[in-house]
């Protein structure tokens, strides 16, 4: 049977296409070998588990360790019964050495101890009996909550000390976070006052320090280009269809070398799409799987859009759709969080992860307003195939006029809310054959937007129609921000190469019909902003 891309679950040696764990975690068996206490860390479906599992069996096949990988996620429903969560992760633990470890290194029957205890007392008494050293990956330890996640570290603290003969010789944790970063209902808890649970929250730990004889923090990346190849690559010298060396850069492009993206793009090309295995795998392929990956919005871009609703996700992802600063409070972590998360890249400057989530957070913030625009899409393509644009904005203004004031009032992202509203509006009449690319980000100022068209002309050919917009707003207080906004155009239009563009301006001044400055630009206004298009000499 022919390997597979895996978007499920961990990927498997000889089923999954996958890149190894030495290449993806390089310092663990150096971490192991200094008999280290470690963490890692990664958003969620970056490979962490696989990455683990392999990490695993490889320690235990070079006959020096006694390597297992559990999960943590039994715990879950105990929350601060720790008695109950250390009894159901020990049996996760034997079941796991039970299909990893031969017998010889399997645990004994755990010893009766209190339930304050009773974790240390069977870890300890594993570790007097197996002949090799033990270690222990405690996957998914943020599933833990509470008392039972302070128990479990306050026993892997306290038997420390003893490995490697009386004690496991190595142990990592992993989860979404690293241990010194919290978050309420469930993560680890750094105090906004000394000796005080941060918040005043009780499901924190309450604690700055309750792993601290962890020897490293380790990130798990995304693919590197050359990986996203090497995978890709795996795929061809099996089945002998090639990904175009302009298919594989666009496909990182897309998504920045997220694991799980990577894998589903490649899915969506050669299961959904079927591309002939006699036919290479073309960008225009790759542009097809991604629209079709963030229509069906597949669980793993599901569970992240979810997360847009959260007031600390929002005060991330606000400012950067509007184009403003990000003010941050230096005892508030929101920003770890989001990148913890995955929806912001790891590294600065602050800003989404991947043009694909990029493009998820939009049409998830836009959904409502897309669901109210009755206009037909088909209403807007001329006789020559080519998108009426002009049509566009005029529709646009009256929609905005009549719905503008009902559709922002309910809006959560109230900051961005006219911006998100013609977005919908603009996704809702052109996805019936093109397609939208956005671009915002911290201090920008403003979303561009282009829109392309493809039709075919006289002679046969297919052909890109390419429409710029700016989008910006006149805030109270500010001054007009119309020259800039041309100037900022202006620089978006050199840079794709086009001679003409729309900058769209929203007046959102309290008590201002109409805006009076006028230019020599020709100009569409509404009650609450104008159109302006711009036309390059």
């Amino acid at each position: 049977m022919s390997r597979r891309f895996q978007t499920a679950g961990p990927c498997r040696p000889g089923i999954d296409y996958m890149i190894p764990a030495s290449s993806r975690l390089p310092e663990v068996p150096g971490l192991v070998d200094q008999e280290g206490y470690f963490v890692v860390h990664a958003p969620r479906q970056t490979g962490k588990t696989t990455t683990l599992q392999a990490l695993a069996d490889e320690l235990t096949a070079r006959e020096r360790y006694a390597a297992v990988l559990f999960s943590c996620e039994v715990g879950r429903a105990a929350r601060d019964d720790y008695g109950r969560a250390a009894r159901g992760i020990l049996q996760v633990i034997r079941e796991a050495a039970e299909d990893a470890l031969p017998t010889e290194l399997r645990p004994p029957q755990w010893p009766d101890a209190p339930d304050e205890t009773l974790l240390g007392t069977a870890l300890r008494a594993w570790a007097r009996v197996c002949p090799r050293p033990l270690v222990l990956f405690f996957d998914e330890i943020d599933a833990l909550r509470g008392q039972s996640l302070l128990s479990v570290l306050s026993q892997l603290r306290n038997g420390y000390r003893g490995r490697p003969s009386q004690f496991p010789a190595s142990v990592a944790l992993c989860g979404l976070r690293d241990v010194r970063d919290c978050h309420p209902r469930n993560r680890f808890a750094i105090p906004r006052d000394p000796g005080a649970a941060a918040g005043g929250d009780p499901s924190r730990l309450g604690t700055s320090s309750p792993f601290n004889i962890k020897l490293e923090s380790l990130r798990l990346g995304d693919f590197a280009p050359d990986e996203v190849a090497e995978l890709y690559g795996q795929y061809t010298a099996d089945t002998g269809q090639e990904f175009t060396p302009a298919a594989v850069g666009r496909a990182y492009e897309l998504t920045a070398g997220q694991p799980w993206l990577v894998n589903a793009l490649a899915r969506e090309i050669v299961v959904k799409l079927a591309v002939p295995a006699s036919a290479p795998i073309t960008v225009d392929h790759l542009e097809q799987a991604k629209e079709r990956l963030i229509l069906a919005r597949a669980t793993h871009l599901d569970s992240l859009a979810a997360r847009l609703a959260e007031p600390r996700v929002r005060r991330i992802v606000q400012p950067l759709l509007a184009g403003d600063l990000i003010q941050l409070d230096p005892y508030d972590d929101d920003l770890a969080y989001t990148r913890d998360l995955g929806l912001i890249a790891p590294k600065n400057p602050v800003r989404i992860a991947n043009p694909i989530y990029r493009e998820v957070i939009v049409r998830v913030l836009t959904s409502q307003v897309e669901a109210n625009v009755v206009a037909d899409p088909r209403s807007f393509v001329r006789s020559d195939g080519r998108f009426d644009f002009q049509l566009l904005l005029r529709e646009f203004a009256e929609f905005w006029i009549e719905h503008g004031d009902v559709l922002t009032s309910t809006e959560h992202y109230h900051e961005v809310a006219p911006q998100l509203v013609l977005m919908g509006f603009l996704q809702r009449v052109v996805n019936g054959g093109g397609y939208v690319e956005r671009e915002y980000g911290v201090g920008a100022g403003r979303i561009d937007l282009l829109v392309r068209w493809p039709y075919t002309d006289q002679d046969g050919k297919r052909r890109w129609q390419r429409e710029a917009l700016e989008l910006k707003v006149w805030h109270p207080g500010k001054a007009n921000p119309l020259c800039q906004g041309l100037t900022q155009l202006d620089r978006y239009l050199d840079r794709l190469g086009l001679d003409a563009g729309t900058l769209i301006l929203f007046d959102r001044r309290p008590g201002i019909a109409d805006i009076t400055e006028r230019t020599q630009f020709d100009t569409a206004t509404t009650p609450a902003g104008c159109a302006v298009t711009l036309l390059r000499a």
